[in-house]
């Protein structure tokens, strides 16, 4: 008798509940009296609030870390950190298992040759890498950070570990909590400090996929899958892009950028132009930021990182599939064809819809803090695509929003962590021939 196969037509389901009960656990710590520094307890939705934006990796916050929580707060925050991205990469990864053990073998192989991923039997192998590029990337950010802020900053030796350490799995992790009064803006012009942070941010926002791929052929481009192509070119293009936008905006703006020197000027508009796809880290205070500055960073934000990273957003190569749908459109071809290969109609149709229903959540969220808050659109706007890219950056409204608004925060939060793959793979996982199709008539479009 052959045994029973795991049924998966459910992944978003099961995803979403043990999202929501390590929530559950993180607000019952962080509701204790030891959590905060005062010794009392924090409201139930301000605990609750910090633990969602801890494990989604977000980075939006009502109370400032390092005044409102104590030693133990930060430290469950900081575990909830490492298990959103440590959880998100390995379960991004272990779906990808999942969706090849439902396709034939023909295709299995064909899409594992293709993408670059692992096969069936290499879940121990998963396991193994996520955790060594994890705590490579975050000992080496954490060491260069530590030792910045010990020799540079006069911290104490174990007092600088710490920080150094808690701002290293932030960065890593793309979640944008920081131990400093206002993120990183009092090191706007220091490269020691920026620099490591922005390292390990981008490096976190690749994505273990990429990383696999560059780790076997990093100087062989060749031999590179498809995905480490869109995701690399695709990353190059936006932070050219991000950073010539923000330093175009800002260059002169009294309040963000105008009273540095150039030098700082191009090292804030480097970190400014890379931070809006991963983390919430930032060197400036988007509150004092121009209304087109605000807009260019919400779309980037609403782009997000590479798939299977722990940064958020739409994802880099659901991007650019539909930028390569649009020319192929244009052109009359009647594939989409990049880096000779031609994208499968049903990976455009995915692709089209996590576009249009990350869209349609981050408007209605828009509309929604607009109707329970005094909000001017651009910074609901900012604020909604910033939870739902987990993204954590903030025009400073947060803080300022009563319960309804809050909670729409910590939802768009929730949906934009588990949203976008969960529902990619639950759309493969469902695949199924019809048997029959009706006849065919076009529509007039446009």
């Amino acid at each position: 008798m052959r045994g029973r196969r795991p049924n998966p037509r459910y992944p978003a389901r099961l995803i979403a509940g043990a999202f929501l009960s390590v929530i559950s656990v993180g607000t019952v710590l962080l509701s204790l009296p030891v959590a905060t520094a005062e010794g009392g307890r924090a409201p139930l939705l301000t605990a609750a609030f910090t633990a969602t934006s801890a494990l989604t990796v977000t980075g939006l916050v009502v109370e400032n870390t390092a005044t409102y929580w104590s030693g133990f707060g930060e430290a469950v925050i900081l575990a909830l950190i490492q298990v959103g991205g440590f959880g998100i990469m390995f379960l991004a990864s272990l779906l990808a298992v999942a969706i090849f053990h439902r396709l034939g073998l023909r295709r299995r192989l064909l899409t594992q040759a293709e993408t670059g991923a692992v096969g069936l039997g290499d879940i121990r192998r998963i396991l193994v890498g996520v955790a060594w590029f994890t705590v490579v990337f975050e000992g080496v950010t954490a060491v260069a950070l530590a030792l910045k802020l010990a020799l540079g900053e006069g911290e104490p030796p174990l007092r600088a570990i710490y920080l150094g350490v808690f701002h290293s799995v932030s960065a890593v992790n793309n979640a944008g909590f920081d131990l400093f009064s206002d993120s990183l803006v009092e090191f706007v012009g220091d490269p020691w400090m920026v620099v490591p942070v922005l390292g390990g941010l981008v490096v976190g926002g690749l994505g273990f996929p990429v990383l696999v791929d560059l780790r076997r052929s990093f100087l062989r481009p060749a031999r590179w899958s498809l995905h480490t192509k869109l995701t690399l070119y695709t990353t190059g293009l936006l932070l050219v892009a991000g950073i010539g936008a923000f330093l175009w905006f800002e260059w002169s703006n009294p309040g963000t950028m105008g009273p540095l020197a150039w030098p700082e000027k191009l090292l804030t508009g480097t970190f400014q132009g890379a931070t809006p796809r991963t983390a919430g880290f930032t060197t400036i205070d988007y509150g004092s930021a121009k209304e087109s500055t605000l807009l260019v960073t919400t779309m980037l934000m609403f782009i997000g990182g590479g798939s299977a990273s722990t940064a958020g957003g739409i994802r880099l190569t659901t991007f650019a599939v539909l930028g390569f749908m649009m020319w192929a459109e244009i052109r009359a071809e009647p594939d989409v064809q990049l880096f000779r290969r031609r994208v499968p109609p049903a990976a455009q149709r995915q692709a089209l819809t996590v576009a249009l229903v990350g869209l349609t959540v981050g408007v209605w969220g828009t509309l929604l803090l607009m109707a329970v808050s005094t909000s001017s659109l651009p910074s609901a706007m900012f604020e909604a695509f910033s939870a739902f890219g987990t993204v954590g950056l903030s025009t400073g409204i947060t803080s300022d929003l009563a319960a309804p608004g809050q909670l729409i925060l910590m939802v768009l939060m929730f949906l934009g962590r588990i949203g976008p793959w969960t529902f990619a793979a639950a759309l493969v996982l469902r695949q199924r021939r019809p048997q029959y199709r009706y006849p065919e008539e076009r529509p007039i479009i446009g």
